[in-house]
């Protein structure tokens, strides 16, 4: 632990080394963090305010919209002041805490779209028992697990690295306090508990897509018994869960499931998951469900006429 503190700050070599690219990322970040915020706000004022979102599968997805907001708020306003900062640094705290919140919420967000793989699973192949089974009392419990199960995810990473010795140097290979570039900064012999990290993120991806894989198999095997018009809605409402997961998954699995060592397209893969996972959601589930795009439009029609009033 003693060693832990003869660091009181790490620097990130960021993106690039180029000032020119770097003013031009700053740009592009910025825009894209504020669409983040932006399109996924909207769908949560969406949910709260429309009467025809008031489904669990809305619940879900308002609660995911929320938590990749916390999400991406976690790595990119220090990823966006860095690009137009000369010294990159973060201080020794400041980089724990990155990395336990970058953990905690996307710990969450695995969760979440496993309960909605779950809530999809019921509301097809139970149809007549949906309501019951999926009450507002349930829904609730089932985010409060997701909160509860990332908690426990990201403190056991956090407890992990935070008893590795750092005593130099401090330069990290990225844009933010991550796993990888802190065990290989790590003055010790990082295997073991490499391996207990990879182990810990490695349960939770894999039984979380166990979980999803299972609930779309079932899902599949009963829409072979409805109508053409019952699969091609049901198959539409799955179709964005299954981009979404994907999308979060892919990422994930090529970061955290392989041996401790960093590779060059890391940074690249980890801006995928970041920034543009969060920024793709919210278009994904808008575009490809016309409730919500009703329920957006009325809402702005709204807010319009009462701007005019």
């Amino acid at each position: 632990m003693a060693n832990i503190h003869n660091l009181t700050e790490f620097l990130f070599l960021g993106l690039s080394s180029n000032r020119e690219v770097e003013r031009v990322c700053f740009v592009i970040f910025l825009l894209l963090y504020t669409a983040i915020i932006l399109g996924n706000l909207l769908i949560v004022l969406t949910v709260a305010t429309s009467r025809s979102l008031g489904s669990p599968m809305y619940f879900f997805l308002s609660s995911l919209s929320f938590v990749e907001i916390c999400y991406s708020s976690s790595t990119a306003p220090k990823l966006i002041s860095d690009l137009l900062a000369e010294r990159k640094a973060i201080a020794l705290w400041g980089c724990m805490a990155q990395l336990f919140f970058l953990h905690f919420f996307g710990g969450i967000e695995m969760f979440l779209l496993t309960v909605m793989a779950y809530d999809r699973y019921v509301a097809i192949c139970k149809p007549l028992h949906y309501t019951s089974i999926m009450n507002r009392k349930v829904c609730t419990v089932l985010v409060g697990v997701a909160w509860l199960g990332g908690f426990v995810h990201s403190l056991a990473q956090i407890l992990l690295i935070f008893q590795l010795p750092f005593c130099g140097p401090n330069v990290i290979d990225h844009y933010f306090c991550d796993i990888l570039p802190l065990l290989k900064l790590a003055c010790a012999n990082t295997f073991l508990i490499g391996l207990l990290i990879v182990a810990n993120g490695g349960t939770l991806s894999v039984i979380s897509f166990v979980v999803l894989l299972a609930s779309y198999v079932v899902i599949l095997c009963h829409l072979r018994t409805q109508s053409a018009e019952g699969r091609r809605k049901a198959l539409s409402t799955c179709g964005s869960h299954v981009t979404v997961v994907i999308l979060f998954f892919a990422p994930c699995v090529f970061i955290y499931m392989r041996p401790s060592a960093t590779l060059p397209i890391d940074k690249l893969v980890a801006v995928f998951y970041t920034v543009i996972t969060p920024l793709l959601n919210p278009v994904i589930y808008s575009l490809r469900n016309s409730e919500v795009k009703k329920a957006v439009k009325k809402l702005w029609i709204r807010t319009t006429k009462r701007n005019e009033n």
